[in-house]
C-alpha cells in the first residue's frame, strides 16, 4: 500500500474525488417514526410511548404531515443550505439521486399502511429516487400483517428490517418485547408472500438469563426463516434507561463481556456455517447483494438527509441533528421553522478519522484512493499490533482490529 506523510490538509484526494466513499457511495434520506407501544428497558433511542393514548390517529397525522414539509422544506433549501462554509467537496444546488431510503424507529409499522406509505412516496415526491433504490421500512413482527406489507410494496418498499431480537419465550420477556416467539417467522412469510425482496432479521445477545443453547436456538431459527440477512448486537446498558438504573440498584445482573464474546463467535460459526457472509462487525447477508445498501453507505462515509424526531444527518462533512422531543419537532415545522437541535462542521483531520472508523467496519475496508494520509510509522504500529492489514492496496481490519475499532483508528491518527 502507497501511505503518504501524516493525516493533515494537504493530499485532499481521498476527500474530494473518492472512488467508493463519500459522494461515489451514493445518496440516502433516512426518515424517523418515533412512536412505540412502549418504550422496552434497555431502550435510549428516540422514541414516544404512545401506548394508552386515545389520540393517536390525529398524532400519526399531524407527524407525517410535518415529515413530509420537513423533507419538501430542505429539498428547496438545497444543499448549500446543509454544507460547512469552510473549504471542502464542492457543491451545487443540485441534490443527488436517492439510491437509499431509509425509515426507522421508533416502529414505523405503528402508523396505519396509508400514512406509512406516505411517507415513504414523500421522498419520490421531491427528490429523483434511483428506479433500483434500495427501500427498507424497519417493523415490529406484532405490528406487521398481509395488508400493511402489501401497502407498502406498492409504496415502492423494496426492504424489511424486523425487531425479532430473540425466539426464546423467556428471553423475548426480559426485554419486554411484545411478540411470540414464533411470530417473526410468520411475518418473515407474510413479507415475502406480499413481494418484499429483502429481508433482514435484527437480533441481541447477551441478555442476562439468556443461555449458549437459548441463542444457538435462536440463530437456528433464523436460518430456518427464510430471511437473507441478520443483523446482531450486545446487549448494551445506557445508565439513563430503566435498564441502567435496575442495574445500578442491584436488581439486574451487567451484561457479562465474555459471554457476549462467546455469543459473537457462536453467531459467526453458525451463520457462517449456513452460507451467510460476515461483513460488517455486526452484520452477515447470504451473499453481496443481499448486503444492506443504505447501511453501507453509513459505512462508506456518505451523505445522507434526516427528516423526524431525533433524526442525524450529513453532507460534505457537516452533521446535524434533530430535536429528541416529538412536542418540539411538531411545533417547529408548523411554525415554519427549523426542527434541527445542533450541528457540527467537521474539519480535514476529523473527517479523515472517521473515514477510518467507518470504513473499517466493512470486512473488505477501504479502496486505496479512499484512505486518507497515514504516517508511515503510524501504520506500521497499527500493522504490528495485529490489528489491520492491507491486501491488495485496501487497508482492513483484522478480526482483533473488529474487536478493538476504536484503539486501531486511534494508532492510525
Amino acid at each position: 500500500m502507497s501511505v503518504a506523510p501524516a493525516v493533515s490538509s494537504g493530499a485532499q484526494r481521498w476527500l474530494t474525488d473518492p472512488i467508493e466513499s463519500g459522494a461515489a457511495a451514493g445518496f440516502g434520506v433516512y426518515l424517523h417514526v418515533p412512536f412505540c407501544s412502549h418504550r422496552c428497558g434497555y431502550c435510549d433511542f428516540a422514541t414516544d410511548a404512545v401506548g394508552g393514548r386515545d389520540d393517536t390517529d390525529a398524532l400519526f397525522s399531524r407527524y407525517v404531515t410535518a415529515l413530509r414539509d420537513d423533507l419538501a422544506r430542505q429539498v428547496a433549501a438545497g444543499r448549500r443550505a446543509h454544507a460547512p462554509a469552510r473549504r471542502g467537496p464542492q457543491l451545487d444546488d443540485a441534490w443527488p439521486t436517492v439510491t437509499s431510503v431509509f425509515v426507522g424507529g421508533g416502529t414505523p409499522t405503528l402508523l396505519p399502511p396509508d400514512l406509512l406509505a406516505a411517507v415513504v412516496r414523500g421522498v419520490s415526491d421531491e427528490l429523483d429516487v434511483a428506479p433500483d433504490a434500495e427501500i427498507t421500512v424497519e417493523c415490529n413482527p406484532e405490528t406487521a400483517d398481509e395488508e400493511l406489507f402489501g401497502a407498502l410494496v406498492e409504496a415502492g418498499v423494496t426492504r424489511i428490517s424486523m425487531g425479532a431480537q430473540s425466539f426464546t419465550p423467556s428471553v423475548l420477556a426480559t426485554l419486554e418485547r411484545g411478540h411470540s416467539a414464533e411470530r417473526p417467522v410468520e411475518a418473515v412469510r407474510q413479507a415475502r408472500a406480499a413481494g418484499i425482496d429483502e429481508v433482514n432479521l435484527d437480533l441481541i445477545f447477551g441478555t442476562p438469563g439468556e443461555t449458549d443453547e437459548d441463542w444457538r436456538e435462536t440463530l437456528r431459527a433464523v436460518v430456518a426463516a427464510g430471511t437473507d440477512h441478520v443483523s446482531a448486537y450486545a446487549l448494551t446498558i445506557h445508565d439513563s434507561t430503566p435498564f441502567g438504573r435496575a442495574i445500578a440498584r442491584g436488581a439486574m445482573p451487567s451484561p457479562d463481556e465474555d459471554v457476549q464474546a462467546d455469543r459473537f463467535d457462536a453467531a459467526r460459526e453458525l451463520l457462517g456455517g449456513s452460507g451467510f457472509e460476515h461483513y460488517e462487525v455486526s452484520n452477515w447477508a447470504l451473499g453481496s447483494a443481499r448486503r444492506s445498501r443504505h447501511n453501507l453507505l453509513y459505512w462508506r462515509h456518505g451523505d445522507y438527509l434526516a427528516l423526524g424526531v431525533g433524526a442525524h444527518g450529513h453532507l460534505a462533512g457537516r452533521r446535524w441533528w434533530t430535536t429528541r422531543s416529538t412536542a418540539r419537532y411538531l411545533a417547529a415545522v408548523e411554525a415554519g421553522m427549523s426542527p434541527v437541535s445542533g450541528a457540527e462542521d467537521l474539519d480535514v483531520d476529523e473527517q479523515a478519522e472517521e473515514r477510518l472508523l467507518l470504513g473499517l467496519r466493512v470486512r473488505e475496508g477501504l479502496h486505496p484512493a479512499d484512505v486518507p494520509a497515514i504516517d508511515p510509522l503510524a501504520l506500521e504500529d497499527a500493522l504490528d499490533a495485529g490489528l489491520v492489514t492491507t491486501a491488495c492496496g485496501r487497508l482492513q481490519c483484522t478480526e482483533q482490529g473488529w474487536f478493538l475499532l476504536d484503539e486501531a483508528v486511534r494508532r492510525l491518527v
